[in-house]
């Protein structure tokens, strides 16, 4: 199977005009997080999205919003304080059309909580009226995997649709078990993306990137060092943040899959696969990303 490239990868990192400015490189919406208020039990769910706009801010977006649940503002706010943060109550009322009507792309998932599968749906519904980019992940994917209705309305999805599964969560995508999409990872993807008109990543050792159109590449970079919580969520931030750019769907999260692996190896090398974390692969990204820069013509 044809593999991403370093070239590939760096070429969908474009350079930045000098008369830019932070509507050159889109908005992006981060509907991530969750916190359980009104005394329920349950967690809160601040680092996902910590992560995620991290990653986004990191790899270039022009401006990122986060939207998220009132419990979990204080950390979020503190941590990303380059981003906008949109709040809302803790079990509320989420207004997607509004926040859609102004992004340039929309992620959607990370550290969500499948507790609330209407937040997902709102964000279905309104992104199929804007047509907007779209990426699905973590708590997003299970929300629609235990839902037919939520499943009937991704199909009818009508702009750039990106879903970033692991292996369980594609698992309950197709309704079947963990081993028969590891068994047949390229065919499963393939076959996912074709059916469901999106562009199908498939997480895990030697990633695969399947589009609509029969296109896939798997990815060589990454390593078990990255098989950690909170490794998705930067991915996630990452593919966003080219989408909120402009960047093709395909080409999209196919850079940031191979760039999130590289940013993990050049972890290892430094910290070891045993100690290294995801907050550490966020770090390694500047330099990345200026060895790029500096290698351009």
């Amino acid at each position: 199977m044809e593999q991403i490239s370093y070239t590939y990868a760096a070429a969908i990192v474009e350079k930045r005009p000098k008369d830019s400015n932070k509507g050159t490189f889109g908005r992006l919406c981060c509907v991530c997080g969750s916190a359980v208020g009104n005394g329920e039990a349950g967690s809160q769910m601040a680092g996902a999205a910590v992560l995620c706009g991290g990653a986004a801010l990191r790899c270039g977006a022009g401006l990122v919003e986060m939207v998220i649940p009132h419990g979990i503002y204080p950390v979020v706010a503190s941590a990303l304080p380059e981003a906008v943060c949109t709040v809302y109550p803790n079990t509320g009322f989420l207004d997607a059309g509004a926040l859609l009507s102004r992004a340039s792309a929309c992620v959607v998932g990370c550290g969500l909580s499948e507790r609330f599968p209407r937040k997902v749906e709102a964000v279905l519904r309104a992104a199929k009226e804007a047509k907007t980019p779209l990426l699905l992940d973590a708590d997003a994917l299970n929300c629609i995997a235990h839902s037919r209705p939520l499943f009937s309305l991704l199909d009818s999805m009508q702009g750039p649709l990106v879903l970033t599964p692991h292996p369980g969560e594609m698992a309950r995508l197709c309704g079947t078990t963990v081993a028969a999409v590891q068994a047949h990872r390229e065919e499963t993807a393939r076959a996912f993306a074709k059916a469901h008109h999106c562009i199908l990543v498939l997480k895990g050792a030697g990633t695969i990137v399947a589009a609509p159109d029969g296109r896939a590449l798997q990815n060589p970079t990454g390593n078990p060092g990255l098989a950690r919580g909170g490794s998705g969520d930067l991915l996630s931030g990452m593919i966003g943040a080219f989408l909120a750019q402009g960047r093709d769907p395909f080409h999209a999260a196919c850079a940031g899959v191979y760039l999130h692996g590289l940013a993990g190896d050049r972890c290892a090398a430094r910290l070891s696969e045993q100690a290294m974390l995801p907050r550490d692969v966020l770090a390694a990204l500047p330099p990345l990303f200026l060895e790029i820069e500096t290698r351009r013509p």
